[in-house]
């Protein structure tokens, strides 16, 4: 997105955040990070519903994090949104997820994406 269009953060409206979310995910390694870190934020809640150990739901946060993290500041060279607004982004990265695993948002090529970010 260009830095002259980029809006200012907090966004108030969810939609436009999602939109600026996506145009802040454009590097696919970063989304495959992204991506990876959900699942293992969902397999370590799963694991600790199923052997009644809270702990690995933080074990979980932190790598979800980590690899997102990762991804923005190798990868995109931007900060993550959720520096500044962690509920719209927590929110978008599960949607994003969801998009994936739906086949709205390609892992593979960005011009493969069914949801325009602009």
């Amino acid at each position: 997105m260009n830095a002259l269009l980029q809006p200012q953060l907090p966004i108030d409206n969810y939609q436009q955040f999602y939109r600026f979310y996506l145009s802040e995910h454009r590097n696919i390694t970063s989304r495959q990070l992204h991506v990876l870190g959900s699942s293992i934020g969902l397999a370590s809640v799963a694991v600790a519903l199923f052997k009644a150990r809270p702990r690995y739901v933080l074990y979980g946060i932190a790598a979800g994090y980590a690899c997102a993290w990762l991804g923005h500041f190798k990868y995109e060279r931007n900060r993550p949104a959720s520096f500044k607004q962690p509920l719209y982004s927590f929110i978008s990265d599960w949607r994003m997820l969801a998009d994936v695993l739906r086949g709205k948002i390609s892992l593979k090529n960005q011009s493969l994406d069914k949801i325009n970010c602009e």
